[in-house]
């Protein structure tokens, strides 16, 4: 079954590509390898969803905030490479939790994003990972995230 038909069973639909906000490009093939760019949840109107986790923001909450940029970088992906059937192997994640100097909970926040990996691409989706708390994000967003893919 190809990745996008996967997204569909689950009831999932990628959301519009997400434009830059500041020079750079969403996403960049180098040998054999798509590089995309931080990307964040983001409202029914676009804006980022703003919070601090821990503060008032719960881990369940920005769990699925974590989820949803996940479905963001997987749009950047089909934007870069035309599908994602394109992609070999989730090779890292990086992931920036908003939040106190007390809170310690980064990677269950960030599994929002690995477990839609996973759920996605089986054993493909399987990857290294990084998950890191910051004091503020861009557009005080809560969560941010970018990732490195092998590609076809």
């Amino acid at each position: 079954m190809s990745f996008e038909k996967q997204l569909q069973v689950m009831g999932l639909a990628l959301p519009p590509l997400p434009k830059p906000v500041a020079n750079y490009v969403p996403g960049l093939e180098v040998g054999g390898f798509l590089y995309i760019s931080g990307q964040g949840p983001r409202n029914s109107d676009g804006k980022f969803i703003q919070g601090i986790v821990g503060e008032n923001l719960t881990v369940a909450e920005a769990y699925q905030h974590a989820r949803q940029t996940g479905l963001f970088l997987l749009s950047v992906a089909k934007y870069q490479l035309g599908s994602l059937d394109q992609i070999k192997q989730i090779v890292k994640l990086t992931a920036f939790v908003r939040c106190g100097p007390d809170f310690m909970d980064q990677p269950q926040v960030a599994n929002g994003v690995s477990d839609l990996l996973g759920e996605v691409f089986g054993e493909q989706g399987k990857h290294a990972r990084s998950a890191v708390g910051v004091a503020a994000l861009p557009g005080g967003m809560c969560f941010e995230a970018e990732l490195i893919l092998k590609t076809n």
